[in-house]
């Protein structure tokens, strides 16, 4: 197929590849994390979105679902797509795509053009990341690899945990549509570098036929499975006849999907790759990295806001060590492996980190203040920071390079249902701990308690002195007690759901003894 505007078209030759293969790294870096911006930068928006499209809580939801939900159903079968259109084609297209939906995002007036213009940039988002990865491990030598997969990297990590910061600040200091307009001049940029610098595939082989029931019974699947994990929670789950329907289609959908594609000539996702047991265990261990990555991204700002008071803008503050330190990890971990450590003994490393981390908040108390927060947030960061590198290259090390979008996508897929699984199992979680953690609290708060009756009576003796009728302050001093119990709660059920995020990476160890400690192929520099 022919380029799109050939006239921005530059030499591609493996010299001119080569040349200029950072700045293809940071063209498919920034337009990854425009996309993983998107998937969280609308929450804090969302009261002003309801106000001005005249939604309700629920309805509104479908501005986030929609858009995750299209991300996901693209995310596999991007580099089917990207072999059908020319890589550089396609991933020009899907910026284009999401640069257009966002300008349309923004200037929407009504909740049924917010939802389905989220869609279209949910569509176009979703061929970025997959393709960027793949382009960056046909592009760089293998020596060099850990250094781009650095860089990606630190897009992947920064994208959802800059979201909630960068949208309070807009909507704050401007107004709810530029979060959508902020991506247009960065769409722009990214989009005339991709047409200049991004190469074509020279594994890229068409397929004869176009796989429609594939492709449908993958939307049905994935589709209603991301669904299901976007709205369950909401609906109690399996006592919500939406949720059990949502269930059911996406298991038949995905079980039918598979037989067909492994039975199929022509399949729109390859799933003969998973035959190798490496890459299948990278596989669960990106799940419960992603589970990890995004449930901690999903309940820090809940944590800071909740327990600490901080507004949208004060949390990314609050979280910005983590993701220096996240940065840190990933340059360091990247010049390691590249140098001959074990990229399992960095996973490792970096799986343990990460585990200490969890560890220390587990002992965080209501009594605790910003700077007690800051080591387990800096380990944090470097702990996922430290397997991101090693993970990616054990995963794809055995990967043919025709195979390598195919499995790009399969891998990110992975690792955002995770995330997915993660932040709905931790929000259904932690529901349940602050009920559990009430419930204990109350049973030593009787009348019959004598430290209850000395802290109630400490309270009214408070507020007497500040002036509150004797009459009120009984009332207001229980009131005062409540809130506390409430913090309280809060704060056991944070630790408690920290404490098994780390319990949870550290049984994905045991999948690196199915793994070795392989060098990527050369096969995809070598087919330049």
């Amino acid at each position: 197929m022919s380029p799109i505007l050939p006239g921005l078209s530059r030499s591609t030759t493996p010299a001119s590849i080569q040349a200029n293969r950072f700045i293809i790294a940071l063209t498919v870096t920034l337009a990854s994390v425009l996309e993983l911006l998107d998937t969280s930068i609308v929450n804090v928006a969302v009261p002003h979105m309801m106000g001005s499209l005249g939604a309700t809580l629920d309805e509104i939801a479908w501005v986030s679902t929609g858009y995750v939900v299209a991300n996901v159903i693209v995310l596999p079968i991007s580099g089917w797509l990207s072999n059908q259109l020319g890589r550089r084609n396609y991933f020009a297209l899907s910026i284009l795509v999401f640069t257009i939906a966002s300008m349309a995002c923004g200037a929407a007036t009504s909740l049924e053009s917010m939802v389905a213009w989220r869609i279209v940039q949910g569509i176009g988002g979703g061929g970025l990341i997959a393709t960027a990865q793949s382009t960056l491990f046909e592009t760089f030598p293998p020596k060099e690899l850990g250094t781009a997969m650095a860089i990606f990297g630190m897009g992947i990590m920064a994208g959802p945990a800059l979201g909630p910061t960068v949208g309070g600040w807009l909507t704050d200091a401007y107004s709810w549509p530029w979060i959508f307009y902020i991506n247009l001049p960065l769409g722009i940029g990214a989009l005339l570098l991709a047409l200049i610098y991004v190469p074509d595939s020279a594994m890229q082989k068409k397929a004869a036929r176009i796989d429609y029931i594939g492709l449908i019974l993958l939307a049905i699947g994935i589709g209603a499975l991301q669904t299901m994990l976007e709205r369950g929670e909401k609906n109690d789950w399996f006592e919500s006849t939406e949720v059990i329907m949502l269930a059911l289609a996406s298991f038949f959908g995905l079980f039918i999907f598979v037989i067909h594609e492994l039975e199929s000539k022509h399949p729109i996702v390859d799933l003969r790759i998973m035959r190798d047991g490496q890459f299948n265990a990278g596989l669960v261990y990106a799940f419960l990295t992603g589970a990890a990555l995004y449930s901690t991204i999903f309940m820090f700002p809940i944590y800071a806001q909740a327990l600490m008071g901080y507004n949208a803008f004060q949390t990314g503050m609050f979280i910005l060590p983590s993701a220096i330190a996240t940065a840190i990890a990933l340059a360091t971990t990247s010049k390691l492996v590249a140098r001959g450590v074990s990229a399992k003994a960095m996973i490792v490393l970096g799986t343990a980190v990460f585990c200490y981390a969890m560890w220390m908040h587990y002992h965080l108390t209501t009594d605790s203040g910003t700077e007690d927060f800051f080591w387990p947030l800096v380990l944090r960061g470097l702990g996922l920071g430290m397997v991101f590198v090693p993970l990616n290259n054990l995963a794809m090390s055995n990967i043919a390079p025709q195979d390598m979008a195919n499995a790009s996508g399969l891998y990110n897929l992975t690792r955002m249902l995770g995330g997915s699984v993660g932040i709905a199992t931790s929000a259904t979680s932690f529901s349940h701990l602050v009920q559990a953690q009430q419930a204990h609290l109350a049973e030593h708060l009787t009348n019959n308690s004598i430290a209850t009756m000395q802290r109630l009576s400490t309270l009214k003796q408070i507020l007497i002195a500040r002036g509150v009728p004797e009459s009120m302050a009984s009332i207001k001093a229980q009131a005062i007690l409540n809130v506390q119990v409430q913090k309280q709660a809060n704060m056991l059920s944070f630790n408690q759901l920290f404490f098994w995020l780390g319990i949870v990476l550290a049984c994905a160890m045991p999948l690196l003894l199915l793994m070795r400690n392989t060098q990527l192929r050369q096969g995809a520099m070598d087919a330049h």
